[in-house]
């Protein structure tokens, strides 16, 4: 085992010059901050406001941010929008956060077994990854959310069905060009088994593109789910999502702006921070760069 650990390519993830150019890069920077607040406001916010989701103060319809305790302002109903939001924080990070796990799982197995066994099996499952992504994600999406009963997790596992595809594309593609390499063949010499290779010697040594996808496939599920929820088939009230409170908000945009203003500002503070902490994970992990 020494000596296929020596043979294996240097720069992990958590080695200090990957760390260097992580840090450098300023825009994945503000992204990783935001996504720690944004997730630290929606754990602990609604436990700090006056007022929880579903608490109804009917004299402060529509009112407009900053007035009184409401924070937010109010809804159509009096609720405060401060404590729905957060709520609703918490059910569409979760769902990005599980649905990426299982996107993640299922494409990372398909891609190593794909990638590794080669021939007919590797015919046989990127076939199915093309028949998949033959069908638009959006309307696979919208289908099967109208077939189903849209329960959070329900949603979160569409979502995920939906989105393992391209990361068994890109594992299976590395996988491909690694295991003819120096320490897949010392493997082989050593009588080391199939999955033991595929799973101990060549997952470690993709990771770096699994975890780009992962950060990237979060903001694409949380994409998803506001979308899916803003047209009716996904998360349902009382529940919040920021897709549905953006659904609840269409009718009144004119007089109440900040209805679709306040979600619309956080979808697009989450998708676009992890966009930024994708782009910088790329960059730092990318061994050509000459960024030291």
């Amino acid at each position: 085992m020494t000596a296929i650990t020596a043979a294996r390519s240097p720069s992990h993830w958590w080695q200090s010059r990957v760390m260097r150019r992580f840090m450098s890069h300023k825009l994945a920077l503000f992204g990783l901050v935001m996504i720690s607040l944004l997730t630290l406001a929606c754990v602990v916010g609604p436990w700090l406001l006056p007022y929880d989701m579903l608490f109804i103060d009917l004299r402060a319809r529509f009112a407009p941010p900053f007035t009184g305790n409401h924070y937010l302002g109010t809804d159509p109903l009096g609720r405060d929008i401060a404590a729905r939001l957060l709520m609703a924080g918490r059910v569409s990070l979760l769902v990005g956060f599980i649905a990426m796990a299982l996107a993640i799982l299922v494409g990372t197995l398909v891609g190593v077994i794909a990638g590794y066994r080669g021939g007919w099996i590797n015919a046989v499952l990127m076939r199915t990854v093309d028949g998949f992504l033959s069908f638009p994600s959006i309307f696979l999406l919208l289908a099967l959310s109208a077939a189903l009963k849209p329960s959070p997790m329900m949603i979160t596992v569409i979502i995920a069905l939906t989105g393992w595809m391209e990361v068994a594309r890109i594992v299976e593609a590395e996988v491909r060009s690694l295991k003819e390499r120096e320490f897949i063949l010392a493997g082989r010499m050593l009588g080391l088994g199939r999955a033991h290779i595929m799973f101990r010697e060549l997952l470690p040594n993709v990771m770096g593109p699994i975890i780009v996808a992962a950060t990237l496939t979060v903001a694409r599920a949380i994409l998803l789910e506001a979308y899916v929820s803003f047209l009716g088939f996904g998360i349902q009230p009382p529940l919040p999502s920021w897709g549905n409170m953006l659904n609840g908000a269409q009718q009144y945009l004119a007089g109440a702006p900040w209805l679709a203003i306040i979600p619309g500002a956080a979808i697009t503070v989450a998708v676009a921070s992890f966009n930024f902490i994708g782009d910088g994970l790329r960059d730092a992990l990318d061994v050509r760069s000459d960024t030291v």
